[in-house]
């Protein structure tokens, strides 16, 4: 048995299991989004940053300079108070000649890393502590003196990172409340649009519901006039289950009825005959009501063996490669010995190998019929000759005697079930129908025709198997 599929959140709803599957990748995305707008947010701000501290840098360079021997810092301390004025965006300066040693500005300011090269004339920038806060510091070194006595002037400016964060902050909340706004409305569109998706669901499990209480012989299709396609093809395999049930429950149904109808007069034959051979006192009367008895033994047990056969047929069939040649041969040889008894000729004609998609127990259920209806209503003297052979895409089975036959008129209701053109003992009219239905079961048919000069022909058509294409 197939195993069924499990879900991967068992005890969830499907609704609920779509909103997760659905609303869990647009969370993952949104929180990466977040991460991302984080990062771009920071990279502006770090250029803006950079590049602000370039230009104070360099300005603050070209207020520093060389006068005989000494420097004069043009730092008004107006522009101090600018520099200073935000104690959250404190921008320091520190002036040193030669590099490290003291001039003016902020002398706690970090020296560049050790190891780091500064090229002269291009500012380089780092990043520092200072009094445990981190900062960004532009230096920029350049010359002055003569050529005799050369002199070497570092200014470096810092700038606190807090107002980068800061700026980094509200970008990423003006782009993240939209954007959490807009998945808020998507996700309730998503629900809305899961509920309305799940209705045909809804309507298929109120129309299972509403036939609980029918009975199952009586069941109506679901009828879905406006679903989705999967919707549809659920209710297909649904209907399709339906009939399934309604077909067995009819074929069971009928068997029964067929049975009981078929057995009620052989057994009330038997119930009479042995009443009366209770109350026979002589011997030859006694077992002349055996005699009956073991008739009506036969026939019901006959009776019986056919409609289980007739049972079995209605059932699925499993096909499988076979020979129905071979298996022709096979039965015409098992009944010889019973042919011979009744004076029959039984003799096979055909191909040495015919090859069909087959059930080899229903096909000898076929052929079993077949000679057995032959032998018994051909008569004594009579030809009966078994043939298969192939045509085109088919293969054919013929039983043909040459018997008494029937009349034109008979010769279509010879697969009617419970019919019979004679009145001998022995048969039901059970074996014909029980040929026609195994060669339906095998997408073939069955015809019975006239034999010429007289006699009967059945013929079994059945699909030939496919030839498998050479590589």
């Amino acid at each position: 048995m197939k195993p069924v599929g499990r879900s991967l959140l068992p005890g969830l709803s499907l609704k609920r299991q779509l909103l997760l599957w659905l609303l869990l990748p647009q969370l993952l995305l949104w929180s990466v989004g977040g991460v991302l707008a984080w990062r771009i947010a920071l990279s502006y701000a770090d250029t803006g940053i950079n590049q602000s501290l370039k230009q104070s840098v360099r300005a603050l360079a070209r207020q520093v300079k060389p006068v005989g021997s000494g420097l004069q810092v043009d730092f008004p301390r107006a522009a101090q108070d600018v520099l200073e004025q935000d104690p959250s965006d404190r921008m320091g300066y520190l002036v040193t000649s030669p590099p490290g040693s003291f001039l003016l500005g902020n002398s706690q300011l970090p020296a560049p890393p050790d190891g780091v090269f500064i090229q002269t004339g291009e500012p380089l920038i780092y990043d520092a502590r200072l009094d445990d806060k981190r900062v960004r510091v532009a230096v920029l070194e350049v010359t002055y003196g003569d050529a005799r006595s050369p002199q070497r002037l570092r200014v470096q400016v810092s700038k606190s990172l807090a107002v980068q964060e800061r700026v980094a902050r509200e970008l990423v909340f003006d782009m993240l409340v939209p954007l959490a706004a807009l998945g808020v409305l998507l996700g309730i569109i998503i629900n809305a649009g899961i509920a309305r998706g799940l209705r045909p669901l809804k309507r298929l499990e109120a129309q299972l519901g509403d036939r609980l209480g029918s009975a199952l012989s009586a069941l109506p299709p679901i009828e879905l006039a406006q679903a989705p396609q999967e919707v549809h093809s659920l209710a297909l395999a649904v209907n399709q289950l339906l009939d399934a049930v309604r077909r067995s429950l009819s074929q069971e149904k009928r068997f029964v009825n067929d049975a009981a109808h078929q057995l009620r007069t052989p057994l009330a034959g038997l119930v009479s005959q042995t009443e009366l051979a209770l109350n026979e006192t002589e011997l030859t009367a006694v077992k002349e009501r055996l005699v009956k008895v073991h008739a009506g033994a036969l026939r019901s047990a006959h009776l019986v063996h056919q409609l289980l056969s007739l049972a079995r047929t209605e059932a699925e069939v499993t096909l499988q490669p076979l020979d129905v040649a071979q298996l022709a041969r096979e039965v015409a040889r098992e009944w010889t010995p019973r042919a011979l008894s009744a004076g029959v000729d039984l003799g096979y004609e055909g191909e040495g190998s015919v090859l069909v998609q087959g059930e080899k127990l229903l096909l000898r259920e076929v052929l079993n019929n077949l000679i057995d209806n032959a032998l018994h209503y051909a008569g004594t003297g009579a030809t009966l000759t078994v043939r298969v052979r192939s045509d085109k895409d088919r293969c054919v089975l013929e039983v043909e005697d040459n018997g008494p036959g029937l009349t034109e008129a008979d010769l279509p209701r010879v697969f009617e079930r419970f019919w019979r053109a004679s009145e001998l003992p022995g048969g039901c009219g059970l074996g014909l129908a029980i040929v026609a239905e195994i060669a339906h079961r095998h997408g073939g048919s069955a015809t019975a025709l006239a034999a010429q000069p007289s006699g009967l022909l059945v013929r079994i058509d059945l699909p030939l198997m496919p030839v498998a294409a050479s590589p």
